[in-house]
C-alpha cells in the first residue's frame, strides 16, 4: 500500500515500484536538492501512474532547517553528513524525521522504504525505530550500504526489531521484518 523512497533523486525507484504496484499502491518520493526535485515532478508528470506523490524535503534525526553538503561531481552522492571532499556547496533544506514524515501524510502502514542517503541511513532509522509505532515498521528496507559512514551498528539495530538481511547487492542491504 505504501512504498517510501527516501533520497528519490529523478524516481527511478519511486516510478519503477509505481509501474509494478499499479494503481492501488501510494507512493512517497522525498528528495531535498530543489534542481533535482525539479526533475524528479517532471518525470512524475511524464509518467501515467498518478500514484506517486513528491515531498521536497530532507529525512533526518530532527526536524527543521538543515545543511545539506552537496558533491559537485555526483549530485546523487550529496548528503547532510560531510562525505568525501566536501568541496561542494551547502544549501539549506526543510528536514523533518521519518515518522514526522509519515504522520503528516496520515501514513498509518509502510510496505517498503528505499532509503538511499548517502551514509546518513543510521541518524534516519534509529530515531525511528525507537519513537513510531510497530504497525509503521516496514516489512521491506531497501538501504544503501554505508556502514563505513554509520555512528551505530545499523544492522544489529534492524535485528534486534525483528529484520533478517535477506539479499545483498553492490551498493544495497535489503531486510524483511518477520511476519507477527
Amino acid at each position: 500500500d505504501l512504498f517510501a523512497d527516501i533520497g528519490a533523486n529523478i524516481g527511478a525507484y519511486a516510478l519503477s515500484v509505481a509501474a509494478f504496484a499499479g494503481p492501488r499502491a501510494r507512493i512517497l518520493a522525498v528528495e531535498p536538492q530543489p534542481d533535482i526535485f525539479d526533475r524528479l515532478t517532471y518525470n512524475i508528470a511524464q509518467n501515467p501512474f498518478g500514484t506517486v506523490k513528491a515531498v521536497a524535503c530532507a529525512v533526518a534525526d530532527k526536524a527543521g532547517e538543515l545543511t545539506l553538503f552537496v558533491d559537485p561531481r555526483n549530485r546523487g552522492e550529496s548528503s547532510l553528513k560531510i562525505v568525501g571532499t566536501n568541496e561542494g556547496a551547502q544549501i539549506r533544506v526543510p528536514a523533518v524525521t521519518l515518522l514526522g514524515l509519515a504522520q503528516g501524510e496520515g501514513i498509518t502502514r509502510i510496505d517498503a522504504i528505499k532509503l538511499d542517503v548517502e551514509g546518513a541511513e543510521d541518524l534516519i532509522l534509529e530515531p525511528f525505530f525507537r519513537e513510531a509505532p510497530v504497525s509503521l515498521h516496514p516489512r521491506l528496507l531497501l538501504i544503501e550500504d554505508g556502514t563505513a559512514q554509520w555512528q551505530i551498528n545499523l544492522v544489529g539495530l534492524l535485528e534486534s526489531r525483528g529484520y533478517r538481511q535477506i539479499a545483498r547487492t553492490r551498493l544495497n542491504l535489503i531486510f524483511e521484518r518477520a511476519a507477527e
